[in-house]
C-alpha cells in the first residue's frame, strides 16, 4: 500500500490572519466555502481552529464516498491540520504571506492507498480529482476574503 498525496494552492488577496481565521472557522465560514462535493456537515466539538471535531461526507467521485470525522490541530503559525478518525487521510493547509496584502494557501492530503491494480489507478487518478475539489474550495475561500 502506498502513501497518496494530493496538493493544490493558490495566492488570494487578503494578509494571512483573515485568510486563516476564515479557515478555521468550521462553525461559520467553512460550510460555505465547501462545494457540492461535501455533504452532511456538521461541527460535533468546538468550532474555531484547533480542537474542533468536524463530520462531511465527501463525494470523490460517482462511487466513491469518504465519511469523514475530522479532529482539527493547528501545531504551528498558519497551519491547520485535519486528521480523519475513520481513514488515514490527514489534510494540512499552510497559509504564509505572499507579499503586501496577499497569501498563499497551500491544502495537501495524504492517505494509505489500495494495494495492487486499484492502489495504482488511485495512486494516479484520485489525486488530480481531490485537486479539483480543493480548487473550487480554494476559489471560495479567495471570493470570501477578497470582498
Amino acid at each position: 500500500m502506498a502513501q497518496v498525496e494530493a496538493t493544490t494552492e493558490r495566492v488570494v488577496a487578503a494578509d494571512p490572519e483573515t485568510v486563516f481565521d476564515t479557515l478555521a472557522d468550521y462553525a461559520g465560514t467553512r460550510a460555505k466555502l465547501l462545494p457540492g462535493h461535501f455533504s452532511e456537515y456538521e461541527v460535533r466539538e468546538g468550532g474555531d481552529g484547533e480542537g474542533t471535531l468536524v463530520h462531511w461526507r465527501l463525494q470523490a467521485t460517482s462511487k466513491r464516498v469518504r465519511d469523514c470525522l475530522l479532529e482539527v490541530s493547528e501545531p504551528t503559525d498558519g497551519e491547520l491540520v485535519e486528521k480523519d478518525r475513520n481513514s488515514s487521510m490527514v489534510t494540512v493547509w499552510r497559509v504564509t504571506p505572499a507579499g503586501e496584502g496577499r497569501s498563499r494557501v497551500v491544502v495537501t492530503t495524504t492517505w494509505t492507498g489500495a494495494g495492487g491494480i486499484g492502489g495504482f489507478f488511485e495512486k494516479t487518478f484520485a489525486p488530480k480529482g481531490l485537486a479539483r475539489i480543493y480548487d473550487a474550495v480554494l476559489a471560495k475561500l479567495a471570493a470570501e476574503v477578497e470582498k
